[in-house]
């Protein structure tokens, strides 16, 4: 009997993904109570033994192109089918296949991935839309979690990713994800930025009222004309030919001028 031989067996065995710590642990206390001859080196074997032990197991099932191979994920090593045979597993268990994630859904879970802990409002201020049904989905599936409360007013909820998210991505890290170290540094919108914005125009309201002055007053136009023209990105252009078609205030006044002088002929 070889240690790699029961290190395969525990890895094949385990209901669930088993690390080094666990594995060495298991190896010293069967080596303790074990009554046949063993190597006495495996009453005090490290993690470190048993992950150099993996690592030739893995070499072997490599080498020899065994259907299976040892992948270590989040929690541990496992063994899995290689992807070349999933064709063949499918057409055995149909009912398994997978359920696919919405655009919606993989969006919010990269948001939360790499900008984690995050509340909710930070991620609606990146998305643009409000994400209580698809946030709900995600943490339903354990594939998100509530990581604490924010230092903020109020103390909003703070989301993080969980170690099925990374065991469903095929990742053992967050640090392994595509362009992580960039796209963690890379400038969101947050849900401050908002308050931020209106903060400055709150003051210069009172301001715009004491100041009559030609320059004051262009400043307060083109500020409104920019504002409408964000609010009203979105709007149907054709709301603007009601607005051409519209008589202008000159038009009006010289229309009732000219109505009440008509009048006063007529009597």
């Amino acid at each position: 009997m070889e240690l790699i031989q029961i290190v395969e067996a525990l890895i094949f065995a385990a209901p669930d993904p088993i690390s080094s710590q666990e594995i060495s642990k298991a190896v010293r206390r069967a080596s303790d109570k074990s009554e046949e001859m063993i190597d006495e080196d495996w009453r005090k074997v490290t993690p470190s033994e048993i992950a150099k032990v993996i690592q030739d197991l893995s070499e072997l099932y490599d080498e020899t192109e065994r259907a299976l191979q040892l992948v270590e994920s989040a929690s541990g090593w496992k063994f899995v089918t290689r992807p070349v045979f999933a064709e063949w597993i499918r057409a055995l268990l149909p009912e398994m296949r997978p359920e696919r994630l919405s655009p919606p859904a993989l969006e919010t879970l990269a948001i939360i991935a790499y900008r984690q802990p995050i509340t909710k409002g930070d991620i609606e201020a990146v998305r643009g839309v409000n994400v209580d049904g698809v946030l709900q989905k995600v943490i339903d599936r354990g594939l998100i979690k509530i990581g604490g409360r924010a230092d903020l007013p109020g103390k909003p909820l703070l989301y993080e990713t969980t170690d099925l998210f990374l065991e469903h991505f095929g990742v053992k890290d967050i640090d392994d994800l595509p362009n992580a170290d960039e796209l963690r540094t890379v400038h969101l919108p947050t849900a401050g930025d908002d308050e931020e914005e209106e903060a400055p125009k709150e003051e210069q309201l009172p301001l715009a009222g004491l100041d009559d002055s030609p320059e004051s007053n262009e400043g307060e136009e083109t500020e409104a004309t920019e504002e409408g023209s964000q609010e009203n990105e979105f709007e149907d252009l054709t709301s603007g030919f009601d607005e051409v078609d519209a008589p202008s205030e000159n038009e009006v006044d010289s229309q009732s001028e000219g109505k009440d002088n008509s009048e006063e002929d007529e009597h």
